[in-house]
């Protein structure tokens, strides 16, 4: 990359996408009033703590397709970013300081390799989607009930043997996708997700579902295939009553 371009200082938007780039200089912390960065599709391997001083970054920061196995904690800095995309890569954990970033409305995680997702992101207080699915996550912080905004979470193709029972504090979730998990059981408090419209619990080990999922006052779907139900709730009648589309 040139030189001259860590010199345009009043630049506001920068599409680095789609290259052959495999590394990022320092001076990129130069570009004090960039708001949209695209960075996706390329070779980068490791990105430096320079970026955390992009804070006008307001828009979208895109750093996908890459083969990026961390990321800087400095990235907690960008407490105006409102989407961060960094899904296919080689990601096995993710900052602490990931929680600082306030203003993330949408957070792309899919097709890494996590295990975990830290406990701080309880404090993104403002997300509303949070797209996670095929990576190795096996567990889900207690924290995840505190997105009083969320209204989308995609957590298919994990490893999830068990969902906390803090679940039931996402008040605005419209969709909850489980799919291909290894999911024996559920939560009774996911009957406290009052808005939801959308369940899929495709390809669990599920034999026994509480009762009170027959207790979702606006479930639109719901889908049980390839679960192993020792036999079929009483309320699914009840739901497709309602109007609930049930497939079994």
């Amino acid at each position: 990359l040139p030189d001259a371009l860590w010199q345009l200082a009043q630049l506001e938007t920068l599409n680095l996408g789609d290259n052959l780039i495999e590394s990022i200089p320092d001076g990129i912390g130069q570009l004090r009033q960039l708001r949209m960065l695209d960075l996706g599709h390329n070779r980068l391997t490791s990105l430096p703590d320079a970026l955390g001083e992009l804070t006008a970054l307001s828009g979208f920061l895109y750093l996908s397709h890459n083969r990026l196995t961390t990321l800087p904690e400095a990235l907690g800095n960008l407490s105006q970013l409102a989407y961060l995309n960094v899904s296919d890569n080689l990601l096995t954990a993710l900052p602490g300081r990931l929680g600082e970033m306030h203003a993330l409305a949408e957070l792309r995680l899919y097709r890494n390799q996590l295990a975990a997702l830290p406990d701080t992101i309880g404090s993104l207080v403002n997300l509303k989607e949070l797209h996670a699915q095929q990576n190795r996550l096996d567990v889900l912080p207690q924290s995840m009930g505190r997105l009083p905004a969320l209204r989308e979470l995609d957590l298919a193709d994990n490893l999830l043997t068990s969902l906390p029972a803090s679940i039931g504090g996402l008040q605005q979730l419209r969709r909850l996708n489980l799919r291909n998990n290894r999911l024996a059981s559920l939560p009774a408090s996911l009957s406290e997700l009052a808005c939801l419209t959308h369940l899929d619990l495709r390809a669990n080990p599920l034999r026994v579902l509480p009762d009170e999922l027959g207790a979702l006052p606006n479930l639109e779907k719901l889908d049980l295939r390839w679960c192993p139900l020792d036999e079929t709730p009483a309320w699914v009648e009840k739901l497709r009553a309602q109007g609930c589309t049930v497939y079994l």
